[in-house]
């Protein structure tokens, strides 16, 4: 009898197996468009233990687009129990017009147990601009050509319910102010279109159960939080409608970050499913700009001192992830990640990270060298994901208020004046905001779209003068020059000579940044050369020109 029972058991469970299939796929959106998104709801049986991890169970959307490139889309799960009909969705972006195929393949334990037949949908030709990919040192392009350049500031996290800021704590607890829904449409608002979030244990803790220190996220027992993926989702659209460029930290996700994370098989596999999430519920928005593995990579490294982390371990474990997200991402984001002040050897030489980066405190100054000289170096764009005039939260800003200020210009300016794509960022965002300072960003946004539409993309860097501590920068784009006059001396500048490199009458408009507009033109005969006088630069003040 034992063995009967046993021999029938063994066929219900085969049965059961057996009849994991597809039983329904919506398409969500009546009309599909080029650059805007297509959703599908798919509804299929399957076993697992949990439909979170692709060892167990796993959905692909498999489309051969108009040109014949064949895509490979992850789906992600959102409801229903194992055994039963459950719910999945996809969420596609057509980068191409016209007809795309496609068919649903779901797998369990690594083999296909079940596939739709082969549908199609066509996709108008769109408005929108797609998704950013790298061009060269000095811009980011859409999928339709359009150049881009960002301009911003960090914003990457909102307020938490307990901040251990020593001086301003009660300005970072305001949080209805400092919520993506007032900060994003502000930011907006003031000429900013890129911008930097965290997803970690505070903001965006989409795998953590609980402890958020957050009062928007509720805890629960569910591998995927609800609330944490619901927010993002929120933001994400926020962002879409904005027009901002995200580029979204990942992070380690709910785990610690030491050897054996780097290391450890098990652990890879558990980041693997952690990324194929989010590229499958966030990767069809044209709003993620980059993807970026870690913040200050080497303060991870080195942060047990008696145990530091060998940088080949990281480098290699960079290596690994950057080509699998290259492999699930259909859309192709930027990938990079992030150090603090120490280079580790190898990670800028990583094939697939497309752009390297590091943070800047305390040496604003050092910018422009550092933007110049890693790109160079590594051929490969390099960007500032934080600068700032200091780092230690321990400190009291408003005790150097206006040092603060400076550098919060100063890198917007740095960053329009040498070969990179996105603005050094600025931290310290609540205080920024405290201190009147957003608003400073739409002369940055003024500028940098002038620059791209007067030179459609293309820029040559002619003349960079330093006397003492006066510092020039000399861009061309198209028939347009452009000067940042920086004094840094500790008496006001006068005078300063640019290099123009051709003769005759031109006009020079200086940019009032209080207005956020060019004043009237004054017409100049330059020689070569033109010597811009009476500037009246005051001490750790700055100017801005554009000739024509």
């Amino acid at each position: 009898m034992r063995r009967v029972i046993s021999a029938l058991m063994t066929l219900a469970v085969s049965a059961v197996m057996m009849n994991a299939q597809i039983t329904d796929v919506q398409r969500t959106d009546k009309k599909a468009r080029q650059y805007d998104p297509v959703f599908f709801e798919i509804t299929l049986t399957g076993n697992w233990e949990n439909p979170y991890l692709q060892e167990e169970a796993a959905l692909d959307m498999v489309l051969t687009a108009p040109s014949g490139k064949e895509l490979v889309l992850p789906c992600f799960y959102k409801s229903g129990e194992s055994g039963s009909a459950s719910v999945w969705e996809a969420r596609f972006t057509p980068q191409e017009k016209g007809t795309y195929s496609y068919i649903f393949r779901y797998k369990e334990d690594g083999k296909t147990t079940s596939e739709t037949a082969p549908a199609t949908f066509k996709a108008a030709k769109g408005k929108g601009k797609g998704i950013l990919h790298t061009a060269d040192n000095s811009t980011l392009v859409y999928d339709n050509g359009e150049p881009f350049r960002g301009v911003g500031i960090n914003l990457c996290w909102e307020s938490r319910t307990n901040d251990d800021s020593k001086f301003f704590k009660a300005l970072h607890e305001q949080h209805e102010r400092f919520s993506y829904d007032v900060m994003l449409p502000d930011f907006a608002a003031n000429g900013g279109n890129f911008t930097r979030m965290w997803m970690c244990s505070w903001n965006f803790p989409i795998d953590r159960k609980d402890r958020f220190n957050n009062h928007r996220y509720t805890a629960t027992a569910e591998y995927m939080n609800p609330s944490a993926v619901s927010h993002l989702d929120e933001v994400i659209r926020l962002a879409e409608d904005l027009d901002i460029k995200i580029m979204l930290c990942m992070g380690q996700g709910d785990v610690r970050a030491d050897r054996g994370f780097f290391n450890d098989e098990e652990a890879k596999a558990r980041y693997k499913n952690y990324l194929r999430y989010i590229v499958a519920r966030w990767g069809y928005s044209p709003a993620i700009g980059m993807w970026e593995f870690f913040n200050e990579i080497d303060n991870i490294q080195h942060r047990d001192r008696n145990g530091v982390i060998p940088a080949a371990e990281i480098v290699a474990w960079h290596d690994q992830m950057s080509t699998y997200l290259k492999e699930i991402d259909p859309f192709q984001h930027i990938r990079t990640t992030s150090i603090s002040h120490r280079d580790l050897e190898g990670l800028n030489s990583v094939k697939n990270l497309d752009i390297n980066q590091k943070h800047i405190y305390n040496a604003t100054h050092s910018v422009p060298g550092n933007i110049e000289s890693y790109s160079k170096k590594f051929g490969k764009p390099y960007i500032i994901g934080e600068v700032g005039y200091e780092w230690d939260w321990s400190k009291n800003f408003d005790d150097f208020a206006d040092g603060m200020n400076m550098d919060f210009r100063r890198g917007l300016w740095y960053g329009l004046f040498c070969p990179t794509p996105v603005t050094p960022l600025s931290w310290w965002w609540e205080w920024f905001d405290e201190h009147g300072m957003i608003p400073y960003i739409r002369n940055a946004r003024l500028i940098s779209d002038m620059m791209l539409e007067a030179g459609d993309g293309r820029f040559e860097f002619l003349d960079t003068h330093k006397d003492g501590k006066a510092e020039t920068y000399t861009v061309k784009c198209g028939k347009k020059t452009f000067v940042y006059v920086y004094n840094g001396n500790s008496t006001p500048l006068e005078s300063a000579k640019i290099e123009l490199g051709k003769t005759g009458k031109v006009k020079v408009s200086k940019l009032d940044t209080e207005k956020a507009k060019l004043a009237k033109a004054v017409k100049v005969t330059a020689d070569g050369t033109i010597t811009l006088s009476d500037l009246g630069i005051a001490p750790l003040e700055d100017a801005i020109f554009v000739i024509e």
